[in-house]
Formats: structure tokens, C-alpha cells, sequence
């Protein structure tokens, strides 16, 4: 069974909430990145975790 899908006319109303910049979705790792911040959120049956200690740490 595959995960629910991400809405993504919610990018347009998400920003990062450490940086308050836009976010970029990445369908493969089902994460929302904000390069800005150097993080990736994770989102879970199809709804985005924004919060700051869910977070990935991401190369940049």
C-alpha cells in the first residue's frame, strides 16, 4: 500500500519555520526541503512535520 499523496498547493502556503523561506518537495524521500535552513521535513501519511525537531539535517 502506498503512502497518501502529498497536496502540494500546500507549498504555497508552507514555509520553513526556522528561515520563513519557501520549501522544495521532494517526492522520492517524501520530505519538504528548505535549502535556506539546510534541513528536510518529513511527511507522514501525507502531512508535512514542521516542526524543527522532526527535521533532517541535510548537506548542502
Amino acid at each position: 500500500m502506498s503512502p497518501p499523496d502529498f497536496d502540494r498547493r500546500m507549498l504555497e502556503a508552507l514555509v520553513c519555520p526556522q528561515t520563513q523561506t519557501t520549501l522544495r518537495y521532494d517526492a522520492e524521500r517524501q520530505e519538504l526541503v528548505s535549502m535556506a535552513a539546510g534541513l528536510a521535513f518529513p511527511i507522514r501519511d501525507g502531512i508535512p512535520v514542521m516542526l524543527l525537531s522532526a527535521a533532517r539535517e541535510i548537506g548542502g
